[in-house]
């Protein structure tokens, strides 16, 4: 793909999350379906799409560390100490987490984060300036799709906008580690 068309992909995600759309994109782990975090309108359409209960909570991802306090009230030491430590993708569950729609957030007020490295996605949120959602591109209930070529149809067409970038790629995906904080200096792996 050249850096025209990675530029062109850019450029309509942002202009499809900026009008509270849906896109289908690829992470730093799978394919995921995505929109402003922050748009309780555009995450409705989320769980809509993947036909979802309300109850359970979408992954949220950022482009830098510096973005937590945004929506973390206290950032814990040990969440900044094992993001700089761990190469693989990491998702955080966080306590007490402020400026996002209560229909993102789980019942006890914590919210799963993910600060992502890979190019793309990176560059993506960075564009845009605010969180985006991550959750597998698929309908609640079925197999995740290890490549694009396996998302069902269902799917594709619901969304607002497809990303070009990565479809073909053959890559080794790697689920994120899951950890969730407790306290300042504690946490326990969920998913390793």
């Amino acid at each position: 793909m050249s850096k025209i068309d990675y530029k062109k992909d850019l450029d309509e995600c942002v202009k499809v999350l900026r009008n509270e759309g849906t896109i289908l994109y690829p992470t730093d782990t799978i394919w995921g379906l995505g929109c402003d975090a922050t748009n309780k309108k555009a995450v409705a359409k989320i769980y809509k799409i993947k036909q979802r209960c309300e109850s359970k909570a979408f992954i949220i991802l950022l482009s830098d560390i510096s973005q937590l306090e945004t929506y973390v009230k206290k950032v814990p030491p040990i969440a900044l100490d094992l993001m700089e430590k761990v190469s693989t993708p990491l998702t955080i569950i966080y306590q007490d987490v402020h400026n996002l729609p209560d229909i993102l957030v789980a019942e006890d007020r914590s919210i799963a984060i993910r600060v992502v490295k890979e190019a793309f996605v990176h560059d993506l949120i960075s564009a845009y300036g605010k969180p985006i959602v991550s959750t597998s591109a698929n309908v609640s209930g079925n197999h995740n799709p290890m490549a694009f070529s396996e998302i069902d149809h269902q799917i594709l067409d619901a969304v607002d906008y497809v990303v070009e970038y990565n479809r073909y790629s053959i890559h080794q995906i790697q689920a994120s580690t899951i950890i969730q904080i407790e306290g300042d200096w504690d946490y326990k792996v969920i998913r390793s």
